[in-house]
């Protein structure tokens, strides 16, 4: 029996996360939950699960959610203090991350620190603290499984192989809904459209990085410091059917792929269950149905935040810290209808160039350089996009 704790157990991953628990109780137990908005579906899971300890963000919520589980034995904590001490629970074996956005750094780093192996589905924590989070991995002897379904490919195809032998990695990419559309389409994008994506179902702001391919951005970061490959050695390609997860390419030209049906149930198995592979409900993979796999390489004119992450990871320090939270304010603005979808990545450039480079030594310098980048970023909102005025 492995005991489990989830962050963020209300979103896309989350939720998926407890429909493979609940198909093998005897295998799992769920000690701590934390969610944030959707009280609702928190308090079900809760009924559900019987967790230990579940936290939220706030004391408001913490009370109204109390009244909603009055007949479980669930402690209710809220705030990062709660998150931290659900990461950490002294129960848990393993804690699975998968909170959105930068949020998920601080209790993904508790986890570590208490000793607890991570399910990593917050790909923010290694794109804003990958240095100091790999230390710390290393440091309390831990170990980082990935959720997100390019980098459990590239550990599956990994698995066996002398890391010296690698040549390159290459993650594929759907290439979102704008694939085939030209940039003047583009100026009309709606919010509606930028979260109808064609093959996964996704959280909204997943949706949008997808959208624009900041995701893959943040993911090359985060293969980096997973896999301690450079990243020159880290390629992308368009990969429409979602078939093929990603590649590795070994130096004697061999290639070993990891392809399957779209379902982040998946590699969210493989994570919690390795070395094991569990029995999972999913269609078969019919490639004779699909047809084809075809494979392009993206396009940094129409999708520059590629570019923009590219461009982070190799200036260092706290570049990719500012980068996320750049992105993590545009997109909000975007959903909000405050800006148009052109001016995500605008936005994104504008606070790189008035950051300050700096090596991060402290977790304190990578929560400053967050701070900055989103206090910038609104900045740059409300002055140039008020009312959605400026032309991209």
């Amino acid at each position: 029996m492995k005991r489990l704790s989830l962050l963020g157990s209300t979103g896309s991953i989350g939720v998926s996360c407890l429909e493979v628990i609940a198909d093998f109780p005897e295998r799992f137990e769920i000690v701590a939950l934390t969610g944030a908005n959707n009280l609702n579906l928190l308090a079900a899971q809760i009924q559900r699960f019987r967790p230990q300890v579940a936290a939220v963000l706030n004391e408001a919520d913490a009370r109204t959610l109390r009244q909603m589980v009055s007949g479980t034995s669930t402690e209710i904590l809220f705030g990062m203090e709660g998150l931290m001490i659900c990461a950490a629970h002294a129960d848990t074996q393993m804690t699975l991350s998968a909170i959105v956005g930068a949020a998920g750094l601080v209790p993904t780093l508790a986890a570590i620190e208490a000793g607890k192996d991570v399910a990593l589905a917050n790909k923010e924590t290694l794109v804003t603290a990958g240095a100091l989070v790999m230390e710390a991995v290393a440091r309390k002897g831990v170990r980082l499984y990935p959720v997100d379904s390019e980098h459990s490919a590239l550990f599956q195809s990994l698995e066996g192989h002398r890391s010296r032998d690698v040549r390159r990695l290459i993650l594929t990419a759907s290439g979102g809904p704008f694939r085939t559309w030209s940039l003047a389409q583009m100026q009309n994008v709606t919010p509606a459209h930028a979260l109808a994506h064609p093959n996964w179902s996704m959280g909204r702001k997943i949706s949008i990085d997808s959208a624009t391919m900041m995701n893959k951005g943040l993911e090359v970061i985060e293969a980096h410091w997973l896999f301690a490959v450079p990243v020159d050695r880290i390629n992308v390609q368009i990969h429409p059917q979602s078939i093929v997860h990603s590649m590795v390419e070994y130096c004697d030209g061999a290639v070993i792929a990891q392809l399957g049906v779209p379902d982040m149930k998946t590699p969210i198995a493989y994570a919690i269950s390795y070395p094991e592979r569990i029995p999972l409900k999913l269609p078969p993979l019919d490639l004779c149905s699909i047809g084809s796999l075809t494979f392009e390489e993206p396009d940094l004119q129409r999708f520059p935040c590629l570019k923009l992450a590219y461009d982070a990871i190799a200036a260092g320090g706290i570049a990719p810290a500012v980068l996320n939270a750049a992105n993590e304010i545009a997109v909000e603005a975007f959903l909000a209808g405050k800006i148009p979808f052109l001016a995500i990545p605008q936005i994104i450039e504008a606070v790189l160039d008035r950051h300050h480079p700096q090596i991060p030594v402290h977790l304190d310098d990578i929560l400053h350089a967050d701070r900055f980048a989103r206090t910038e970023a609104r900045r740059l909102i409300a002055s140039d996009w008020a009312g959605g005025s400026k032309v991209c």
